[in-house]
């Protein structure tokens, strides 16, 4: 997983040492049926921000304004 992501240039990679809970991280893991912690923690972090990302395009509910009037297959249209 990381390696696709690293080669579109969204992540770098940072070395990092960590106090997590073991259990917690095996139980994750073998849930996930990842092949290392370190995808694990990985797979972790990323649904986490799409998570919060959503959370924050949610909170722009009813908020948006639009126009009704506005016809959005008229711009389909070929010439």
């Amino acid at each position: 997983m990381c390696n696709i992501m690293c080669e579109k240039g969204e992540f770098r990679i940072m070395a990092t040492n960590l106090d997590l809970d073991d259990r917690l991280i095996l139980k994750a893991q073998s849930l996930g049926g990842h092949r290392t912690k370190r995808e694990t923690v990985m797979r972790a972090l990323l649904e986490y921000v799409q998570s919060l990302e959503q959370k924050k395009i949610l909170d722009l509910f009813g908020r948006v304004e639009f126009d009704e009037s506005y016809n959005h297959k008229k711009q389909r249209s070929r010439t």
